[in-house]
């Protein structure tokens, strides 16, 4: 256990990464270098994904293309594009609704090896309840060579989510040399609180390899404070990742 803010946090990973945590604010990252088993990282809460599970949606839809032996329609390409690159709600809605909703997102995820994340309910894909490990996962599923999606829908969404627009493009971005990342951020007030879920998971390239990392937060006063929150997160886990035995 290692206390962080006032509270312990378990760490079920190898090595962990201290984080400064403001009070009522909880945080989660994991980081592992592209094709290695090991990984490093702080927290185990569960987190609503807010937009991050736009990549599960999208890879949930190409697998069950990929099933049906077919290519995505130009329809579906053209709100694939919209949701990742500009995280477009309304395109999300509907390949939410054309994979099944929650348990088509739950069936393909079971394929995947996530383990700890369950789909919003109804039309609620950003209430989607996820952890860093599982994004992790699914990172691995988008980015590494032994996944259920095969090289053509790999290629596909890596592309897209290399393609973000100015302006969403913070996140675990930071922890990266120049330009070399691919990401997919979320952001979302709660209704209740007002307090603001700022998640960010993506591929990194620092000191030479490339590394997926995840970081989740929620209960951050403002979004600004929740993206510096995740930054710093993510340039932690990844210099930790670099300093490991």
């Amino acid at each position: 256990m290692e206390t962080v803010g006032g509270g312990s946090v378990p760490v079920p990973v190898p090595r962990s990464v201290a984080v400064p945590v403001a009070g009522g604010v909880t945080v989660a990252v994991a980081v592992r270098r592209l094709g290695s088993e090991a990984s490093v990282g702080y927290g185990d809460a569960v987190f609503d994904t807010a937009s991050i599970v736009k990549v599960d949606i999208l890879a949930a839809l190409l697998l069950a293309a990929q099933d049906a032996g077919r290519q995505l329609t130009a329809r579906e390409r053209t709100y694939a594009a919209a949701m990742i690159e500009s995280s477009d709600n309304d395109s999300a809605s509907a390949l939410w609704r054309d994979i099944g909703g929650a348990d088509g997102l739950n069936a393909a995820n079971e394929r995947f090896g996530l383990t700890r994340t369950t789909g919003g309910d109804g039309p609620r894909w950003g209430l989607t309840r996820t952890t860093a490990a599982d994004q992790l996962v699914l990172l691995g599923q988008v980015f590494g060579a032994r996944s259920e999606l095969n090289e053509a829908s790999r290629t596909y969404l890596q592309g897209l989510m290399g393609r973000i627009a100015p302006g969403q493009d913070w996140g675990v971005s930071a922890a990266a040399d120049g330009s070399g990342w691919a990401l997919k951020n979320g952001w979302m007030p709660r209704d209740t609180t007002g307090l603001w879920v700022v998640n960010s998971i993506g591929r990194v390239t620092a000191g030479g390899d490339d590394c997926l990392v995840a970081a989740l937060s929620s209960g951050n006063p403002t979004k600004e404070q929740g993206i510096a929150l995740v930054e710093e997160a993510a340039r932690s886990a990844v210099s930790a990742y670099d300093r490991r035995a």
